[in-house]
Parts: structure tokens; C-alpha cells; sequence
């Protein structure tokens, strides 16, 4: 009786499991989380480095996952690039970010990936930043 009683739990958990497997991925939600930056932080990141760079980029690329954004190299803008993907990384957790310099004096690159939807997420969001 009890092999039984075993055999039915077992059947039973096996089901579970293969329902849980069948049911759809949850979706991630991209939204910006401003309050994640301090006061100070989210003043600077929204009201100057945002700003700044939007106005400071050179041109976009598409990339299949994403953006990425050129700007000049020089030190200045460098790090205002950088101070933002950091205040950028805590308020939207859900993008991988990579700044990259191109060779022989090229442009530096600002890159913004990640999961399915943040190519699009990126679009809307940053609908200024594309000319």
C-alpha cells in the first residue's frame, strides 16, 4: 500500500512539474526607476549628462539587441559618458551597457543592450537621442 501511496506522489509531482514547464516565460518590464539615484545624483544624470550627450552625439548605429551612440574621445566628454552609464546602470538595471573606443582615433562608443524589448525600449526612450 504505501509503494502505491509513493508511486501516485511521485506521479503527481511529475505532473506539477511538467505544467509549470509548459506555462509561458514571465515578461520583463523595462521601466527607468528615477528614484533608484539619489536627489543630487538624478538632477546631474536628467537635467545635465543627459542633455549634454544627447546633444554631443555624432550618430547611431542599430545593433541587433540594441543601440550603440558615438560621441567625440576627448577627456571631457569621456567622462560624462561614463559618470552617465554608471547613473544609468542603477536606474535601469536591465540594460547592459559597454563603452568602447574605436581604433586608429575613432569615435567612442556608447553601447545600450540587452534581453528582448530593450532594443525597442531603447527606441521610445531615447526617441531624442535619434535623428
Amino acid at each position: 500500500m504505501r509503494s502505491i501511496a509513493i508511486a501516485f506522489s511521485l506521479i503527481a509531482l511529475l505532473l506539477t512539474l511538467g505544467q509549470a514547464q509548459t506555462k509561458p516565460a514571465l515578461q520583463q518590464v523595462f521601466a527607468c526607476n528615477r528614484m533608484a539615484l539619489g536627489p543630487e545624483a538624478r538632477k546631474r544624470h536628467f537635467d545635465v549628462l543627459s542633455p549634454a550627450l544627447r546633444a554631443a552625439h555624432t550618430q547611431n548605429r542599430e545593433l541587433p539587441n540594441g543601440y550603440e551612440f558615438e560621441f567625440p574621445s576627448d577627456m571631457a566628454t569621456i567622462q560624462m559618458v561614463a559618470e552617465w552609464a554608471k547613473g544609468e546602470s542603477v536606474c535601469c538595471p536591465f540594460f547592459d551597457i559597454a563603452i568602447r573606443f574605436e581604433h586608429d582615433g575613432g569615435g567612442l562608443w556608447l553601447r545600450l543592450t540587452g534581453a528582448d524589448g530593450v532594443k525597442q525600449f531603447t527606441r521610445n526612450d531615447f526617441a531624442s537621442w535619434f535623428r
